[in-house]
Parts: structure tokens; sequence; C-alpha cells
């Protein structure tokens, strides 16, 4: 059901379900993709140990389970965004759309990230660039729905002003700790290799006190 009044149209009904469905159908592919890297890697050959395969492409494994446990948590976000929505305007379908650009350069932006050597320079700063637009464009369509909270499919959730806070500048920081983490890699590839570990107090430190409780319970 399309509402044909003045200004920005407005999808419901049905047009809702096909946006969650095709945006989580190529976030599922995208994150399918992330592994066939990998598939190119030959097996241990005799006398090897598959530990010593593992350990010669270390960088590509580590990219693979780093990346995909990120867009995970991502997505996770993103997705409690779209099942919010009662309806979308055109803002959200571009802005969701330009997000899910992003996630289908991830692959091939993480595959010459895994295995480039550690001094990465632009790699690093193209993968990292990537990572940082998903955490951003997130986090943009949450601040469009913060001003148009009719376009929500029930009253806005009750958040106290810490939370509210931790909401609104989740995916600002993420995004510009990537950013942090690609330019490093361009000036400083040796610490770019140890920034990535700041996301997980990062995370933890911007997380809803609400939702550390109930992971409490």
């Amino acid at each position: 059901m399309v509402d044909r009044s003045p200004g920005s149209p407005v999808h419901a009904g049905r047009s809702v379900d096909r946006l969650i469905n095709f945006s989580d159908a190529v976030v599922a592919v995208a994150v399918t993709v992330l592994v066939l890297p990998l598939l190119d890697i030959p097996g241990p050959q005799q006398g090897q140990s598959v530990w010593t395969v593992i350990g010669d492409h270390a960088s590509q494994f580590w990219t693979f389970l780093f990346t995909f446990y990120v867009v995970a948590v991502m997505w996770l976000a993103h997705n409690r965004i779209l099942n919010s929505i009662g309806r979308y305007d055109t803002f959200i379908f571009w802005v969701n759309t330009t997000w899910l650009v992003a996630i289908v350069l991830l692959p091939w932006a993480s595959a010459m990230y895994g295995e480039s050597p550690w001094g990465r320079t632009s790699v690093g700063l193209l993968y990292w660039g990537v990572m940082a637009a998903i955490a951003l464009l997130g986090s943009l369509l949450g601040w469009h729905l913060h001003r148009r909270p009719e376009l929500l499919s029930g009253p806005a959730p009750v958040l106290s002003p810490t939370d509210r806070r931790r909401a609104r500048l989740r995916g600002p920081i993420l995004g510009l700790f990537f950013l942090l983490i690609g330019v490093a890699s361009v000036v400083a590839p040796t610490v770019a290799n140890w920034l990535p570990l700041g996301i997980i107090p990062l995370s933890i430190w911007l997380r809803p006190a609400a939702d550390s409780a109930a992971a409490a319970s």
C-alpha cells in the first residue's frame, strides 16, 4: 500500500515486509560470499598439518571471522530498526539501499585485506572505510526515525537519557573508530593491526543499560 499524500511517498503494509526480506537476503548472500577466498587456500601437502596451512593464511582466516561477526552485530542493529517501522519513505529506501551496497562491497574489500601483507596501506583504508560506511548509514536510519516517529509501527521505546545518548552515538562513534583504523593502516600499519581490539570495550561501553540488564538476568 502506498500513501499518496503530498510530500515524500510513504509505503506501508507488504512493502515494508518486502523491504525487510530483501535486505535480509542481501546480507545473507554477502556474509556467505565472505568465505569464498578461503576456498582457494590449498589443503595441507604431504608432511604438512592443517595447522600449518591455517598459520600460513592466518590473516585471511582472522579477517573472515572478524568481518563475519562485526557484520552480524551491525545487521542485528539494522534489523531492529527495520522491524520497528510500520512504513517507510524515500529517505529510508535510499539510505537502506546504500547500506546494502556497502554490505555487498565488503566481501571484495575483505578478500583484498586478508590477502595483503601486514603493511596494508590503501587496502586497509578501503576495508575500514566500507565498515565505517555501514556503521554510519545504519545510524542515519535511526536518526531519521527519531525525527519521524510516525513511521514507526508503534510508540517509540522509552529510554533513559543515558541509553538514548548511547543509541544516538553508537553508530557515529564506531564509524569514526573504523575510519581511524583505516587511516592508521596507511600511516602506522603495526598500530592498525591492534586497534580492532578496541571495538570490544567500545561496544560494551556503548551498549544500552537495558540490554546489559536483560543479558545479566
